[in-house]
């Protein structure tokens, strides 16, 4: 059974967004080992500059590329690439068939990811050209995981 990290930078606030996650955590335990990692964002003032905002960056991507050690990395940013259900589910195929065990999502800080986890990543992902919640991104990746999961199970989900 392939094995899937969500390695998240923060910790969700409102009990109908955990909620949520909880239910697609459940319905996935049929099509993979889920593991929720939530990492703690370093702190930043609310007006920091261009450098320091780089050096958090730089220090959660150590935390995160430690946690994503040995997976293939999916990192959602805004500069990544749109595909539809479909074609996530044949990513998560692919990678299983490539004879990758396990694969880690990575949702950044509200600063975004590193160029380094970036770099690492076998693909960069964007969800839409719209902007969202930071906490709903989770809720609406996990979402996709399982729509892909059941996809690849020919399941009436999808339709």
């Amino acid at each position: 059974m392939q094995t899937v990290k969500l390695i998240v930078l923060g910790k969700l606030k409102e009990r109908y967004l955990t909620d949520a996650c909880n239910e697609y955590i459940k319905r996935l335990s049929a099509f993979c080992k889920l593991e929720l990692i939530e990492l703690e964002p370093v702190k930043l003032p609310d007006n920091a500059g261009e450098v320091l905002i780089e050096k958090a960056l730089t220090q959660e991507a150590q935390k995160i590329l430690q946690k994503a050690q040995g997976t293939e990395i999916v990192a959602l940013c805004i500069e990544g690439t749109q595909i539809s259900s479909e074609k996530l589910s044949s990513t998560i195929e692919d990678f299983a068939n490539r004879g990758a065990s396990s694969i880690s999502f990575v949702i950044g800080s509200s600063y975004g990811l590193s160029a380094e986890v970036k770099s690492k990543a076998a693909l960069k992902l964007s969800m839409s050209k719209m902007t969202f919640p930071h906490q709903l991104a989770r809720v609406m990746l996990l979402e996709q995981i399982y729509r892909a999961f059941q996809i690849s199970n020919n399941s009436k989900y999808h339709k």
